[in-house]
């Protein structure tokens, strides 16, 4: 039976419905040429024609037949039993990775497990590979570090970056930190705070950077092209701040940027100002008022857009407000003491070499020499041992014996750098003695806390601590304090070194905080928790006391009169077995001294404390009066509010210092000399009351009829009542260079009239 191959032909359509129904459009039939179909072969010869073959499968079947003879071949082959040693594995890793270095400069893919392995093969350190490889590695782990810095962890990363060969990469360094830095403007002073670290251990390294930004800078200066030029000009702001270049560059910067002001120049003017403009009216006020001078003189002058105008008035409101939002140093990045930095003096005029080359491979004949002393340089910067990164004695020390010992060595070694540990001890007992309701509980809570060896004296300085930032007196700490120092003399013994400690740096607290201080250990004194002994620390004189120290000294008398009461406070101060401990609150060893704690304690309402002060400097011999005659006038006149002025008048040949003048002016009651040159003008500083100043000031020189030199001295003090005191002296004697006459001005601390 044959079957039939022809196609009939598709009857045309026929109109099967209605008229009056509206058949579908049909799309027009598509212009482009139908694809060209091809027709399967026929089965079992059906359709009159005969199976032809795919010549493409021929093509297959010969790819195959040609493989298989090549495998053929390559298996009859002899096979060469030698195995390659390991030099010829070293020489083939060295070819192959030659052959990446030298593809394509786009750089060819290798898988990194690849890499890795033809990397672990080359190990020969004198060889061009090694050292690129190394080189890759270092530029790579540099990178990564400056790229992931940030407030929060830059004490993490800064030694991870000295664990690197920061004086074979410092170029590598360099434009890395650049490049960043340029990318995200806002994280200047971070880099700056990395800078500066790095530059008091390498200060080779700070000083490249601080050439490459004053070169950079001068070429976007000449190329008009702003955006390097703001990133070059913040950098060296922010490394100003941190004392790594001198200020000078950033005025010498100022001064050019402003010398032909354009609306350009003057917004990065204004940019720099406001960086580091704290820093230059701390470090050098003439250069900050000559920039500011010329700000004024454009704002003023110059034909300047609307927008650079404003900006230059919200410089000058920036200034007005002591730059109260543009610190130099942000507070979580001032990790450089300033005694420890070095700073730069780079000039915009010197002839600065950047060393290009340091940025490119170089092969070192001496690499293996080089590495192991920036290995011990990197020991001492970190205080690591000499033997730390050694890790083949380690696991060499295979024995029994010394198994453990190394173990413990290397344990003993781990130091939290970061504190951590004493951040969470101190959270624990902040949280512990707020959650507390009474001193009772607190102290059961925290005596189960278990403080670390050498950390027993954190628990009486968190106690301190957390009393002083009440807003009032809190008699929950002293209670709590009591309880503790009367537990175990340890606690004792901590709280009497705490009192110390709190002593003396009472200039750093707030008078808030001050006055809690004192009433807490007005309270352990009071009630016998820690011994009286620890006031023998207290010298109250006019040169080892400061004002917060007195304020401080005041009010812990006062809290422990009210405390005791009057007569036993007396009782125990006149107490013959601790009367040694208060020599120094009760001084008796200088009349000067005397009469300053007389006068201290009068004026703060505890004069009866000075009774025995006041019978020894009754007793004591009294200096030979002066045999020169001296007459004094006073005339007193009020100026303004509470300002008094009092006038002396020596006669030829009284005395020939004004000192001796005020002695016997203010009736002897001389209680402070220290030497003051500097002063040319009459100064009142802001004091508290209990500081009585003296500002002695050389007013003029001059002769009289006879020749004799002539000289007026004005002295001021600030008064325990709010009045300033103006005393004029003239001394009038034998003639004296005018150097002589000025040098006798002394700083003099005077109570009395």
């Amino acid at each position: 039976m044959m079957l039939s191959a022809v196609r009939l032909p598709t009857p045309p359509p026929q109109d099967t419905y209605p008229s009056s129904f509206n058949p579908r459009k049909r799309s027009p039939p598509s212009r482009s040429p139908s694809p060209v179909r091809r027709r399967s072969p026929p089965r079992n010869g059906f359709g009159g024609g005969s199976f032809l073959k795919d010549p493409s499968s021929k093509n297959a079947d010969e790819r195959v037949r040609h493989l298989t003879e090549r495998l053929r071949q390559r298996a009859a082959e002899p096979v060469d039993s030698k195995p390659l040693t390991a030099e010829d594995k070293q020489e083939l890793a060295k070819k192959e990775y030659n052959k990446l270095l030298s593809a394509r400069s786009g750089g060819t893919y290798v898988p990194p497990a690849r890499l890795r392995a033809l990397q672990s093969q080359v190990t020969d350190k004198a060889s061009k590979e090694y050292q690129r490889m190394a080189w890759e590695a270092l530029k790579k782990s540099i990178n990564g570090l400056v790229n992931k810095v940030n407030v929060g962890n830059i004490k993490n990363i800064v030694p991870e970056l000295f664990g690197e060969n920061l004086i074979r990469g410092k170029g590598l360094f360099c434009r890395s930190i650049q490049r960043s830095q340029a990318q995200a403007l806002p994280f200047s002073p971070v880099y700056a705070a990395m800078v500066a670290i790095v530059n008091t251990k390498l200060p080779q390294v700070g000083e490249l950077l601080v050439k490459r930004l004053v070169v950079q800078f001068k070429k976007a200066f000449k190329r008009n092209d702003k955006p390097v030029l703001r990133a070059s000009t913040t950098f060296l702001a922010q490394l100003t701040n941190v004392q790594v270049c001198h200020e000078m560059i950033a005025a010498q910067i100022l001064l050019l940027l402003l010398h032909h002001p354009t609306d350009d120049s003057v917004e990065i003017a204004v940019s720099l100002t406001q960086e580091c403009g704290q820093h230059l009216e701390e470090m050098n006020p003439a250069i900050a008022n000559a920039i500011f001078d010329q700000f004024r003189h454009i704002l003023n002058d110059s034909d300047i857009e609307n927008r650079t105008q404003f900006m230059i008035e919200v410089l000058f409101q920036i200034r007005k407000d002591k730059y109260k939002d543009n610190v130099s140093i942000p507070e979580d990045l001032d990790l450089v003491e300033e005694e420890d930095q070095i700073t730069h003096r780079i000039g915009l005029d010197d002839e600065l070499d950047v060393e290009d080359g340091l940025n490119i491979f170089k092969y070192d004949a001496e690499f293996e020499e080089h590495e192991e002393a920036y290995r011990k340089l990197k020991s001492e910067i970190l205080g690591e041992a000499d033997g730390e990164d050694d890790g083949d004695e380690y696991e060499s020390g295979s024995g029994s014996e010394s198994g453990p010992e190394e173990t413990a060595e290397r344990e003993l070694e781990i130091k939290d750098q970061t504190n951590t540990d004493l951040v969470n001890l101190r959270r624990t007992i902040y949280l512990t003695i707020m959650s507390s309701i009474d001193f009772e509980e607190a102290c059961h809570k925290l005596m189960k806390i278990n403080l670390p060896p050498g950390q027993e004296s954190e628990l009486p300085s968190m106690i301190v601590e957390c009393c002083s930032q009440e807003k009032t007196y809190s008699k929950f700490f002293g209670l709590l304090g009591e309880r503790f120092a009367k537990l175990n003399r340890l606690w004792a013994t901590e709280f009497e070194a705490s009192f110390e400690h709190y002593f003396s740096t009472i200039h750093r607290f707030e008078t808030n905080r001050l006055r809690n201080i004192a009433r807490f250990w007005g309270h352990m004194l009071s009630s016998d928790a820690t011994g009286w002994h620890v006031l023998s620390i207290i010298h109250l004189n006019e040169e080892e006391t400061t004002s917060s120290s007195r304020i401080f000294i005041k009010i812990l008398i006062q809290d422990l009169a009210e405390a005791l009461g009057m007569a036993k406070l007396q009782t125990r101060l006149k107490d013959p077995l601790q009367s040694p401990y208060f020599e120094g609150l009760f001084p008796l060893d200088n009349p000067r001294n005397t009469r300053f704690s007389i006068n201290y304690f009068t004026s703060i309402g505890m004069g009866g404390l000075t009774e025995e002060m006041r019978d020894h400097l009754k007793n004591a011999p009294k200096p030979a009066a002066c045999p020169a005659t001296l007459r004094t006038r006073r005339i007193l006149r009020l100026r303004g509010r509470n300002h008094v002025h009092h006038r002396a008048h020596v006669q030829h040949g009284a005395v020939n210092s004004p000192q001796a003048a005020l002695e016997h002016l203010h009736g002897g009651t001389l209680v402070g000399v220290e030497s003051d040159e500097h002063r040319l003008d009459v100064a009142l500083a802001e004091r508290d009351r209990l500081h009585l100043p003296i500002f002695l000031v050389h007013l003029r020189s001059e002769e009289n009829a006879g020749g004799e030199a002539r000289r007026t001295h004005l002295a001021a003090e600030h008064h325990l009542l709010d009045q300033i005191v103006a005393v004029e002296v003239t001394v009038e004697g034998p003639r004296m260079n005018d150097r002589q006459g000025f040098s006798g001005s002394r700083l003099v601390g005077i109570h009395g009239n």
